[in-house]
């Protein structure tokens, strides 16, 4: 006798209780199955730890130094940026969190809704690779880290040079991957612990840092923009950029809500933990760069190098330590989790878990393969491909922007807040295998993007690429839904059986 599956709603959690249909499913494993009501244990202060464990990393302290240098803000205008920035991406940062919490399902099967059951891979490999690009980036600033760490207790281990940052490189990248295949109450533990060593260290630097450089001086030097120009254009192509930065989450967040213990707890958690330490950290790469000058006797911008020059073992030690755990529990958390998710989702009975972290591990590898010879020795370039990477997974990122809309518009206007579970891990059932509607919304902007980047025509449609992608993203999908939809079906909230228990 075959078990169906069914939902249960318990105090607004709705949870699936998996029969023969789902268990028996090519769409179906363990690992991206919806969290049980008593799985879902992150309070508002783990959802917070989790942003400040993120949001305190190398980037973040380089972004005050890139927009003031490359997108012709001063040193006001690039905070205020930063600040706007990451108050604006907590809309769709909380929106797209809410399937997530309410169903405990992960970001694939959220997109299974939207794009189709079959469809929903292609979203997610275009989101796994910026993962990927992310975490070969973010693994060589650690195995820097890790090289100056072991340089500092054993000096002979600086003449290795390059070579100790290779060795670095694959010693970071396996802790990295050790604990996301350990799960989510490994990555919860890991951020709960960084998060206010973190803080507290952030302050302390704040704190060295100040007596060495004049805030007036600095908020007095002038932009890099030609005289006269009005600021409007820079500021919104630097606020569009510091969205961007953290487009990729705002897509992937129901991979972490789906562990929260209501919505009020992911909302409230998003909100005190992420505008205020991106603001305050990027503020502080700020200072530290001002005052390098005075504390080193040159301008640096790198925080590993800056701390590296300082001339004491013992404190160079404990600052790389807890370099090692700010870029730890950023690249866990931001860069693997999501692929980890999105190449299960390809082909569920056939990657687990730690499958999809070793493919992404992988991934990440091959693409920073050539800046590894480089360090190692074996060929000879003038080309870092470090920074290349970098300067195209931001733009990639833009491209990111419909694919937020229309999980919001799906979930919201469309769908109305109601799910059925059991078929989004079916091949037959209420979903397609590829529902043009999302198609339709995600290549309308993406077309119109590489339109502008080919033609030098409408070049503001790509400078402000996350909000008109977004935008226009949501509004073709809902148009797009109701127009290709069969009557009635639209909107299933209706013909969606939960049965509901205290």
């Amino acid at each position: 006798m075959t078990v169906e599956s069914r939902m249960v709603d318990r105090q607004g959690l709705v949870e699936l209780e998996e029969g023969d249909d789902i268990r028996d499913s090519p769409r179906f494993n363990a690992d991206i199955a919806p969290t049980k009501a008593h799985e879902r244990t992150w309070s508002k202060w783990n959802v917070a730890a989790l942003w400040v464990g993120m949001s305190i990393c190398v980037p973040t302290y380089t972004l005050g130094g890139v927009l003031t240098a490359y997108f012709g803000l001063d040193v006001g205008e690039a905070l205020l940026a930063i600040l706007l920035a990451n108050a604006i991406i907590l809309i769709p940062l909380t929106l797209n969190a809410f399937p997530g919490t309410r169903f405990g399902i992960p970001f694939p099967v959220v997109l299974r809704s939207s794009f189709g059951i079959l469809g929903s891979n292609v979203p997610c490999l275009i989101r796994a690779l910026v993962g990927c690009g992310w975490f070969g980036v973010q693994t060589m600033f650690g195995g820097l880290a890790i090289h100056l760490l072991l340089s500092a207790i054993f000096p002979p281990w600086q003449s290795l040079g390059g070579l100790g940052e290779v060795f670095g490189f694959f010693l970071f990248g396996g802790m990295n991957l050790y604990v996301v295949i350990r799960g989510a109450e490994s990555i919860k533990w890991l951020e709960t612990l960084a998060a206010p060593l973190l803080l507290a260290v952030s302050v302390g630097l704040m704190f060295w840092a100040w007596p060495h450089m004049s805030m007036t001086e600095l908020l007095a030097q002038p932009p890099s923009r030609p005289e006269g120009d009005p600021v409007f254009g820079y500021f919104l192509a630097g606020l569009t950029a510091m969205v961007g930065f953290w487009a990729t989450l705002s897509l992937n967040i129901p991979d972490f809500s789906r562990f929260a213990r209501s919505q009020k707890d992911q909302i409230v958690g998003q909100v005190l933990g992420l505008p205020l330490t991106m603001f305050f950290f990027a503020a502080l790469g700020v200072v530290m760069t001002a005052a390098s000058e005075s504390l080193v006797g040159q301008t640096v911008a790198d925080p590993v190098n800056l701390i590296g020059m300082i001339d004491n073992p013992f404190w160079v030690s404990v600052a790389m330590v807890l370099i090692v755990i700010a870029t730890l529990s950023t690249n866990t958390a931001a860069n693997i989790v999501s692929p980890t998710n999105d190449f299960q989702n390809v082909a569920p009975k056939f990657v687990n878990r730690t499958g999809g972290v070793l493919i992404t591990g992988l991934v990440g590898l091959l693409l920073m393969g050539y800046d590894l010879l480089q360090k190692a020795g074996v060929i000879t370039s003038g080309v870092t491909l470090e920074s290349m990477y970098s300067n195209w997974l931001l733009g990639y990122s833009s491209l990111l922007g419909p694919i937020a809309g229309i999980m919001a518009v799906d979930y919201f206007l469309i769908k109305r807040q109601q799910l059925d579970v059991p078929s989004l891990y079916r091949d037959a059932g209420r979903y397609p295998a590829i529902n043009p509607a999302g198609f339709i919304a995600f290549g309308v902007p993406v077309v119109l993007t590489l339109i502008a980047l080919t033609s030098g025509t409408m070049y503001w449609f790509y400078d402000y690429g996350w909000f008109t992608g977004s935008i226009m993203g949501a509004i073709v999908y809902y148009v797009a839904s109701m127009a290709l939809a069969p009557s009635g079906q639209a909107a299933t909230a209706a013909a969606i059986d939960i049965e509901r228990l205290p």
